[in-house]
């Protein structure tokens, strides 16, 4: 089972998209304000939201192409499972093809996991065309789970 989701960050470049996928300072101003680790391939970050956190492994770079992480550590649905950025340009469009591979079955878990992906994705595109996304915790809170 994988959650699936198609972007269009308007007058931006696949670079800009894979900077805030692939440093510290980028990650913290779309997904976890608190934000740490290594961004190098092997390295580990380290995210932390008001309800848990998540460490990625870094298994792919390819600049202004592809980021690919595998989750270590977190809730126990998620380790072992892929979160891939596919990007692309198309004309004044930076296109992000997003996936989180590998899920073992589609519960009610992963139905929360897909709507708060797309709410991320939604804050990694206004932190590119606007400077200021909307990490945790000023995210927008769809459940009892955060």
């Amino acid at each position: 089972m994988d959650i699936l989701h198609r972007v269009g960050v308007e007058s931006a470049t696949v670079d800009d998209i894979y900077a805030a996928l692939t440093t510290i300072d980028g990650l913290a101003g779309w997904w976890a304000s608190n934000t740490t680790g290594d961004t190098d391939i092997g390295g580990v970050i380290q995210f932390r939201f008001t309800a848990g956190g998540f460490d990625m492994k870094v298994t792919d770079l390819r600049p202004g192409q592809r980021v690919r992480w595998e989750v270590v550590d977190g809730p126990e649905e998620w380790i072992g499972t892929d979160v891939v950025w596919d990007l692309k340009q198309q004309d004044d469009y930076a296109i992000i093809l997003f996936q989180h591979r590998g899920w073992k079955e589609p519960g009610e878990f992963m139905h929360h996991c897909s709507t708060k992906w797309a709410i991320y994705l939604m804050s990694l595109k206004q932190l590119v065309e606007t400077g200021t996304g909307a990490p945790d915790p000023r995210d927008i809170q769809i459940s009892d789970w955060h």
